[in-house]
């Protein structure tokens, strides 16, 4: 009869008792949507809005109140007068006159309308400020697309890391069996006591690894909360997505992924609008070589007392209407110099929008290709954890008929941990590039761009 056991079995890891706040990938989609840097976005496009809003008044009719109210004091005065002498109408005499202190008071009240008829500079600055807006919501809808990107990505992690703790938890599970088979089987002395003695070992290291991803947890709970704008202590949980049981759909074609990414990519829509807001600009430098035509009216009130201007409106009253015609002929070859640069503006916005197509291209087709690297990984890793489930059972039957040893099922052990959490990460993964992939066609959230 072997001796009993003395090896200290070792205590399982503290599981987290807080009271966790589950999040749905729907709502994190959503919050992301709208977290600290998307709203930073959407309001440099209310910005935008007001610049519109600002220029549009500039060609909008301009009505102007005016009133005045003031006294003019003199004093005596010493004039001379030169007039030609009564007696003598060849001659001119020349007289000094003295005249008394005097006030004059003076009122008035005016309204003054302008109305610009043509002007090129402003009618083009209005234009342009309203591609400008557009270029501000497209480029909030890119940095929107790539803030609920960047959300899903922290999802993934933070659910892939509990989705990792069921996984060492059932090892853990699978290591206390083993220890549990080794000890009763020393008992009966059919196994050495180093049989025991290795099995509590790969015990204690199953439960080390739990828990050193428990602190990982926290640290992807972290990270989530605080790109959803969300309190960094608040626990929160993954709710499964159901991706782990259902089988990934295909790939899109690449030519439908490209078509897709030329068509909704907002960068695109935005990198256009520079290009066009350049194209204005050199029309609003151009526009001094055309005369610019505005209309003005006038209506006044002036007298020397309140009450007649104030009060008696039969009277001082007065109107004046015309129209200006303005032409700069000549300001020192400015107007050329100013074409000349936004020409040039031009051609950088043009740059700038090729290479981006190049690169939003290259983005796409790298995005494909991952994906379907994902797919076919993910598949080899479901093929391995079948074979190692398989392995596992084997080597338990061996150890039970005693041909094996706690070696032999530790190995498989370890494949069958190596082989979940190979799936599990690929499986994570295709999601991860699948969503990698909508974000660089634009079609994220279609909703949205529309």
């Amino acid at each position: 009869m072997a001796p009993a056991s003395t090896a200290t079995v070792p205590s399982s890891p503290a599981v987290p008792t807080d009271a966790t706040t589950p999040i749905s990938l729907d709502l994190v989609r959503k919050l992301g949507r709208n977290n600290t840097n998307a709203i930073q976005a959407l309001l440099d496009v209310e910005v935008a809005e007001q610049d519109v809003r600002v220029s549009r008044a500039a060609v909008m009719p301009q009505l102007n109140l005016g009133a005045s109210a003031g006294k003019t004091w003199a004093g005596r005065q010493r004039r001379a007068v030169t007039t030609t002498d009564p007696n003598d109408p060849n001659q001119s005499i020349t007289r000094e006159f003295e005249n008394p202190s005097y006030n004059i008071a003076n009122y008035t009240l005016g309204l003054t309308l302008t109305q610009v008829l043509y002007d090129r500079a402003r009618f083009k600055t209005l234009e342009q400020s309203g591609v400008l807006r557009d270029v501000e919501k497209s480029q909030a809808l890119e940095e929107a697309d790539t803030s609920e990107l960047e959300a899903i990505r922290r999802f993934f992690v933070l659910f892939r890391t509990q989705a990792t703790l069921q996984v060492l938890e059932a090892t853990v599970k699978r290591s206390e069996e083993q220890l549990e088979r080794a000890r009763a089987l020393f008992q009966a002395g059919r196994v050495g006591k180093n049989e025991e003695i290795q099995a509590l070992v790969n015990l204690g290291n199953d439960r080390i690894t739990f828990t050193e991803t428990l602190a990982q947890l926290v640290t992807d709970q972290t990270q989530l909360a605080i790109w959803l704008a969300r309190p960094g202590t608040e626990p929160l949980q993954a709710v499964d997505p159901g991706v782990l049981q259902t089988e990934p759909a295909p790939a899109p074609a690449m030519n439908t992924a490209l078509a897709q990414a030329r068509e909704h990519r907002p960068l695109l829509a935005a990198l256009q609008g520079q290009v066009r807001s350049a194209e204005l600009q050199r029309a609003i430098a151009r526009a001094d070589y055309i005369p610019n035509l505005s209309a003005r009216g006038e209506y006044l009130r002036g007298g020397p007392s309140s009450e007649a201007v104030f009060t008696e409106p039969r009277l001082q009253n007065s109107f004046t209407a015309g129209v200006q015609l303005s032409w700069d002929l000549f300001n020192g070859f400015a107007t050329g110099a100013q074409s000349k640069r936004a020409e040039a503006n031009i051609r950088r916005a043009q740059v700038v929008l090729e290479q981006s197509v190049r690169e939003i291209e290259a983005q796409v087709r790298s995005a494909h290709r991952s994906l379907e690297a994902q797919l076919e990984a993910a598949r080899l890793a479901a093929d391995n954890r079948e074979a190692a489930v398989q392995g596992l059972r084997l080597s338990e039957e061996r150890f039970r008929a005693g041909a094996g040893s706690t070696l032999e099922v530790r190995d498989a052990q370890l494949s069958l941990t190596q082989a979940e959490l190979s799936l599990l990460e690929n499986r994570i993964d295709v999601e991860i590039a699948r969503f990698t992939l909508l974000r660089a066609m634009g079609a994220l959230s279609p909703g949205e761009s529309k």
